[in-house]
């Protein structure tokens, strides 16, 4: 098998672009510094200091932390909505979904099979009933059938009841299967029909085995019977009817007959499996079974059709992903009618486009597919190596892709994908290994679930950013200011990196902590070519970067007007700049809707940051010791007041810009 790379995730590609955008930003400013400084007579000394402090201000250092708990309480949140994260990084690509390509049984249905037709080569039957539990009977135009027609019956129960390896269990008086569901309808039909597991099992002994494989399309059981045996073959309608040659009343099978009929029941939804058998001589008993042993001459027993209804919560969650803009495809080895049926049912044939089967995608090459998995949504008679090649084919179209799988075959699309995710329940080793994420109800509403906390994860890693570049660039921008207007620079590094480590620090990490915007899941998904900084949060950068900076020169240069210590005046810049860091932190919570509208408690943790820092701040400002460290002096309550004051302009500002934004994109 062809080497797969693991796929990059968006979050790794923004990261890197963005940690290099801040270094050349960051050596810019620094090199502006000094070389503005020296200009202006500065000593190379005190330059070089207050370089180095402004690059510590500027660099959000904090934010490979920030993301990190950010990802880490999204991991958490879905772990409690039934999908564990395996891989950290893997929790804000969730987010940046476009496309699911899902598996159907169990995970859009409810894996729980249940025959509702059967058909024996001549006419069709209804089956009553429904679930594991064997109540139920077998009718005929919806009147009890007769004894003759139910011995013909229970030729093709048979072959469904014993070519079969799972078993019906009780417990508690409450039936379950222990295997495969679709062989557990099998039995419970066969039941219905009067047939009992343990005699049949006893008086046909079974000897030999040829497993189902989704390449082969059926599976082949042999059996000792009559001082003979008789093999038993079960599959998809059109690789049994390619081995059968007669009916059991000796006539010749109407092939075309048979495969209306199969249509018939698929086009109801009903995923349909054909039965056949052969009686083989004393001499097939012995030794090994093998495909030899089939030939092309089996004798056709009919048809059963079983239903696994769609999840309501699925149904819903589609809903849900097409209000997001997410795209579903659904992916099964079902008959694309069948399939399409399920399609309609769940939401997915909107655009009236035909399933892609298996056998086309055999005849069409990588570009063909290319060109048609963009009006696909139902995929049919598919196997792993088809469901690798069509998450390539959505790859290629730039879409980001999560996929679906439980089998070992499904590995190699479950690794290649943007997002692999395998079942919990029913999902094997190999399939988890290779996943980012296993959903332990096997259920496509908790991928939904996964998207909307994924989506949560980036957003507040886009509110950290909008809340520590816009102070950063306004600590830069005040001290080149104030070097322009050759006034002292308005903080010494000491209280730079108090700004930076202490108030600052508090404040990023509990952003980290906000539940979610209502709107978040309606939103379409983001473009994957965008960076951590949209353009909103750019413009917004810089508004608010200009209003601090001009706030905090406005009133250090208001204070040495005044005459008081360049100390005094140092701790009032100082000051507000921790206040407008507060303001901004609120700002921060939403890109467009007004902090006004907003609980200040649905985020207990800013809230309770934002007064830990502001005793830190007093604490700095009064406590001696502190004051001797950082070089400040007690403030008076008027000038607490021109601080406040000052720094809440930028609450107006932000509040101004996301009004016209809001008014603009409503007319849009």
């Amino acid at each position: 098998m062809k080497e797969l790379s693991v796929t990059e995730t968006p979050l790794q590609r923004k990261m890197v672009r963005f940690a290099q955008f801040i270094g050349l930003l960051v050596l810019g400013s620094s090199v502006a510094i000094i070389v503005f400084g020296l200009f202006l007579g500065m000593t190379l000394k005190e330059l070089f200091i207050t370089a180095v402090a402004a690059s510590v201000a500027t660099i959000p250092e904090g934010l490979p932390i920030v993301v990190t708990v950010t990802m880490a309480i999204g991991i958490t949140r879905m772990a409690r909505r039934n999908a564990i994260m395996r891989k950290l990084s893997a929790v804000e690509t969730l987010g940046s979904t476009t496309i699911i390509c899902s598996d159907k049984t169990g995970t859009l249905t409810k894996n729980e099979m249940t025959v509702k037709a059967v058909y024996d080569g001549q006419h069709g039957f209804e089956v009553t009933g429904s679930g594991y539990d064997p109540e139920g009977e077998i009718l005929h135009d919806w009147e009890p059938t007769d004894e003759e027609s139910l011995k013909g019956l229970r030729a093709m129960l048979r072959i469904g009841l014993l070519c079969n390896e799972s078993r019906i269990v009780q417990e508690e008086g409450q039936f379950r299967i222990d295997g495969d569901p679709t062989e557990g309808a099998l039995i419970v039909s066969a039941m219905k029909g009067g047939l009992e597991p343990g005699e049949e099992k006893k008086t046909y002994p079974q000897v030999g085995m040829i497993p189902f494989e989704s390449d082969r399309g059926f599976m082949a059981t042999l059996h000792k019977h009559n001082g003979g045996g008789v093999i038993f073959l079960k599959g998809a309608p059109e690789k049994v009817l390619d081995m059968c040659k007669d009916l059991p009343s000796g006539e010749a099978l109407d092939r075309t007959k048979v495969e209306k009929t199969a249509e018939r029941f698929a086009e109801d939804g009903l995923r349909v499996l054909a039965m056949a058998y052969k009686e083989v001589g004393e001499s097939s008993v012995v030794g090994k079974f093998s495909h030899d042993h089939l030939g092309n001459d089996l004798v056709f027993a009919g048809l059963q059709g079983m239903i696994d209804p769609p999840r309501p919560e699925a149904i819903k969650a589609i809903e849900g992903c097409k209000q997001a803009g997410i795209r579903v495809a659904m992916i099964t080895g079902d008959h694309a009618v069948t399939a399409s049926a399920i399609g309609k049912m769940i939401g997915l044939k909107e655009n009236k486009s035909p399933a892609i089967t298996g056998k086309e995608m055999e005849e069409i090459n990588d570009d063909e597919l290319f060109a048609r998995v963009q009006e696909t949504s139902v995929y049919a008679r598919v196997s792993p190596q088809h469901k690798l090649r069509i998450v390539q084919q959505y790859m290629r179209h730039g879409e980001v892709v999560a996929v679906t799988g439980d089998g070992v075959n499904d590995a190699p699309a479950l690794k290649a994908a943007h997002i692999g995710a395998a079942m919990g329940k029913t999902g094997t080793d190999v399939a988890r290994e290779a996943a980012d994420m296993v959903i332990t109800d096997d259920n496509f509403a908790s991928i939904f679930h996964a998207v909307e906390e994924g989506r949560i994860v980036f957003d507040n890693i886009r509110k950290v950013t909008l809340f520590l570049i816009p102070t950063g660039f306004a600590a830069i921008l005040s001290i080149l200011i104030s070097m322009f207007l050759e006034i002292p620079i308005p903080y010494v590094a000491a209280q730079l990196l108090w700004i930076n480590l202490v108030t600052n620090g508090l404040q990023d990490v509990a952003l980290a902590f906000e539940p979610g915007e209502k709107d978040i899941i309606k939103r379409k998904p983001r473009n994957p070519k965008e960076g951590i900084m949209s353009r909103l949060m750019v413009e917004r950068s810089i508004l608010v970067g200009i209003i601090i900076a001009a706030g905090v020169i406005y009133n250090f240069y208001s204070a040495l007007s005044e005459n008081i210590s360049l100390e005094h005046a140092r701790t009032i810049a100082m000051t507000t700049m921790v206040l407008f860091q507060f303001f901004q932190a609120w700002n921060s919570r939403s890109e467009m809707q007004s902090i006004f509208r907003m609980n200040p408690l649905s985020n207990p943790f800013l809230f309770y940051s934002m007064i830990a820092a502001f005793l830190a701040q007093i604490a700095v400002i009064y406590v001696p010791a502190l004051q001797w460290i950082f070089r400040t002096e007690a403030l008076t309550a008027i000038e607490w007041v021109k601080i406040a004051v000052v720094a809440i302009t930028v609450i107006v500002a932000v509040e101004i810009e996301k009004a016209v934004r809001r008014r603009a994109s409503a007319k849009i």
